[in-house]
């Protein structure tokens, strides 16, 4: 089992739920972040003062999926949130070594 961790761009979140819908995952945990990389944050205009943004507001995006799933949940959401701009985001696959579901019990790949 995998957890793929996925940082994408706000108004792409849709897209690439809807990727993962279509090739099986059937649960993902969104959660709003901010945070910047080589696009390092943006001057903004407010009320005639100029400020920095350092952070950019982002979407991480948390799927565990069994490692048959990987490739594709991948290519999935690389190809679902992919402007082809500074800033669309990055991906990370870490080791699940157990899941459990709470309510039944069941556990591994049954438990996803």
């Amino acid at each position: 089992m995998k957890l793929i961790s996925a940082i994408i761009k706000p108004f792409k979140l849709d897209d690439v739920r809807s990727a993962l819908s279509e090739i099986g995952v059937n649960g993902i945990t969104v959660t709003e972040v901010k945070g910047f990389g080589r696009q390092k944050g943006h001057t903004e205009l407010y009320r005639g003062a100029e400020y920095v943004v350092d952070f950019l507001p982002k979407i991480k995006l948390e799927a565990a999926v069994d490692a048959s799933l990987l490739e594709q949940a991948i290519e999935a959401i690389t190809s679902a949130a992919r402007t082809g701009k500074i800033g669309d985001g990055k991906i990370f696959v870490f080791d699940i070594e157990q899941a459990i579901r709470i309510r039944t019990g069941e556990t591994g790949s049954e438990a996803l």
